[in-house]
């Protein structure tokens, strides 16, 4: 058994960027999980952020995306989208420059035992630690809605979370559930890999072809690191705005360099949809009614259904463990410091949505989330240092 003041679960960039800061100031920590893992396994190649060179991940400031691109790849015009492949680079290019060790295993128990928590790996390594962060991601919460799924037929449907090897479906006719930017994307990229017929069914409006404005974002998210209790503190009605604004940009656009890409004669959009059944053929096939009443027969059904955050699906947390955090609609309750109602215990990335506002679901919250909770458990090891 092994003894650290903090542990960190999850290798991915909230991971990351909090390890980045407790590393420069000399916290005791440790951080477990599988770096990147799921940017590499879960997000197709040849994907492009909507992000920009600003959502770097140093709360320091000292290894930006900029100087990244300027060290590695100087011919990379600022102009130009970030690559999925570039940002994994860059991602691993800051761990390197940062000096962070990861234990490369996944914790398999969690459970609270005073003074602080025991976390079981898998390869049967104990750690005890003061303080927890879970910085676990989108990894457990991809959302696949039962009046969806309760439609198909089991084993005939997909989240385009684990859907990312187009080559799979060269020349197959795929139906795309979702109207978002990953739903046109995954469109675009499963046409470019071969796919014979790519149909794309959402219940709005086709969204617009548009950059989309992140800018009041990144505003809000700095905000939030001098003034934490912000969000919280606003009545719920202007809560529920900027979450519409936030779902406005980010669901009734999609980016330009989509277009040409996906108004092509194989990718056939059936905006204002719903489907309505989906039924095996004999020949293995799928026919599939939508509620214009087209039908169409496909091989494949991928759900672009986005993700729901509910901490009981974090399979390695204690059932003790869990009834004693706070949770409201399966997000936990965070204090300004991102701590939930057992002390200790801090959640981070997507599970912060509840408490500090959809803007860290992105990683435009990373350096604000490190900042905050890094100087928390700074000052909670100082407090527990003899003398």
């Amino acid at each position: 058994m092994t003894t650290h003041q903090t542990l960190i679960v999850g290798a991915g960039p909230f991971g990351l960027g909090l390890a980045a800061y407790l590393n420069r100031r000399g916290h005791d920590y440790c951080l477990v999980g599988k770096p990147l893992e799921f940017w590499e396994k879960h997000m197709p190649a040849g994907m492009l952020l909507r992000s920009n060179a600003n959502w770097y991940l140093d709360p320091d400031h000292q290894w930006t995306i900029e100087r990244f691109f300027a060290e590695q790849h100087p011919n990379h015009r600022a102009s130009q989208p970030i690559a999925r492949e570039h940002y994994i680079e860059y991602m691993r290019w800051m761990m390197q420059q940062s000096g962070i060790p990861v234990l490369n295993h996944y914790v398999s128990h969690l459970a609270h035992q005073e003074p602080g928590f025991r976390a079981q790996l898998d390869n049967g390594q104990t750690i005890q630690a003061r303080n927890v962060v879970l910085a676990t991601g989108f990894q457990y919460f991809a959302h696949s809605p039962n009046y969806l799924t309760d439609k198909i037929p089991a084993g005939r449907y997909a989240h385009t979370c684990d859907a990312v090897r187009m080559e799979v479906y060269r020349n197959r006719r795929v139906l795309l559930i979702g109207g978002r930017q990953s739903a046109f994307e995954s469109a675009a990229l499963l046409r470019e890999g071969g796919a014979a017929h790519v149909h794309l069914s959402y219940r709005h409006d086709t969204p617009a072809f548009a950059e989309a404005d992140w800018s009041w974002v990144e505003k809000i998210v700095a905000h939030l690191a001098t003034h934490p209790g912000w969000f919280g503190e606003l009545p719920a009605a202007e809560q529920a705005d900027y979450r519409y604004r936030l779902w406005a940009e980010g669901r009734l656009k999609v980016e330009p360099w989509l277009k040409g890409r996906v108004t092509q004669p194989d990718v056939i959009l059936h905006p204002r949809t719903e489907l309505v059944s989906a039924t095996l053929q004999p020949d293995g096939a799928l026919r599939t009614t939508l509620t214009n009443g087209e039908v169409l027969v496909v091989d494949d059904i991928l759900l672009a259904t986005g993700y729901q955050v509910d901490i009981t699906r974090l399979p390695f947390l204690s059932l003790s463990l869990l009834q004693m955090v706070r949770v409201e609609q399966g997000f936990p309750l965070l204090d300004l410091n991102f701590q939930s109602s057992l002390p200790g215990l801090y959640f981070n990335s997507l599970a912060a949505g509840h408490s500090f506002g959809p803007f860290f679901g992105f990683t435009v919250g990373v350096r604000t989330a490190a900042s905050l909770i890094g100087r928390a458990l700074c000052e909670t090891q100082q407090t527990h240092e003899p003398g």
